[in-house]
Order: C-alpha cells, then sequence, then structure tokens
C-alpha cells in the first residue's frame, strides 16, 4: 500500500516538473501571446463563431459597437457553415473605457455572443448564501472575475 502511494507522488511530481519545464521552454523560445503584436505590427485578432448566419447578422451587436472607433471589426462566414466568425482588435489605444484594450474587446466579444445566441447576456446566479464565509470568498472571486480572461 505504501509502496503505491510512493509511486504516486514520484509520478505526480514528475509530470508536474516536466509541464513547468515545457512552459519555461516556451517562454525562452519567445512565444508569441496574444497580448504581443503580430507580424504587420498590429494587435492580434480576437475571433468567436456564432451560430447564425451572416445574412441575420446586418449589424454588429450591440456591445461590439458600445467600444465605437477603438475596436477594428470584421465578419465572416464560419467554415463549413457553422455559422460566423465575429472577430475583433483594438485599434492602438491605450485604454477602452478605463480598462486594457484587449479585456475590453474579450468581453464584449463574449457578450456579442451570448447576445446573438440567446437574445440576452447571461448573468452568473448569486452565490446560495448570503452571509459573506471564508469557504464562500473564492466563489465570490471567481463569479466576479469569471468574464474577464479565457476562453471566450
Amino acid at each position: 500500500m505504501m509502496a503505491g502511494a510512493a509511486v504516486a507522488t514520484v509520478g505526480g511530481a514528475v509530470v508536474g516538473g516536466l509541464a513547468a519545464r515545457r512552459l519555461l521552454d516556451a517562454r525562452r523560445q519567445g512565444t508569441r501571446s496574444l497580448l504581443q503584436p503580430g507580424r504587420d505590427g498590429q494587435p492580434r485578432w480576437h475571433v468567436v463563431t456564432v451560430y447564425r448566419p451572416m445574412d441575420q447578422l446586418s449589424q454588429l451587436p450591440e456591445p461590439l459597437t458600445e467600444l465605437g472607433a477603438d475596436v477594428e471589426t470584421r465578419l465572416r462566414p464560419a467554415p463549413d457553415d457553422r455559422g460566423t466568425e465575429i472577430a475583433a482588435r483594438p485599434r492602438g489605444a491605450e485604454q477602452i473605457h478605463g480598462e486594457d484594450p484587449h479585456r475590453a474587446v474579450r468581453g464584449a466579444l463574449r457578450r456579442a455572443k451570448q447576445l446573438v445566441e440567446t437574445g440576452e447576456v447571461l448573468q452568473p446566479n448569486r452565490p446560495a448564501t448570503t452571509r459573506r464565509t471564508v469557504l464562500n470568498r473564492p466563489l465570490e472571486y471567481a463569479t466576479r472575475h469569471g468574464r474577464e480572461e479565457g476562453r471566450i
């Protein structure tokens, strides 16, 4: 029994070490991030696919039009007739509505996708407990910041 636990511990350490090494190697090789400019020197595009044909999107959804001239947008058909791709990127502004331009674009794309596909921007439920406790603070944090980064 003890030997199995030791093997599992050593195996977990090896896997964790390999993952850390890959991250460090990628950093050393200068892997580009979304925040770095593309080859043309312009900010990178952020893209979402909405399950609606282009002819049903007569205009850009409201979350993207709110960003105004600070954002460049494109619409194109998604591969295999799977809807429409909405692409957006900041036009070099330092901030958009007091926020990091990439974060603002990603949030607007996330809200636009929800609006086009469901007709409303979905809001997370409030935590079940109304009293702040040590155990529900991580959930409060995740709910508050869950729409900022990550997959769109």
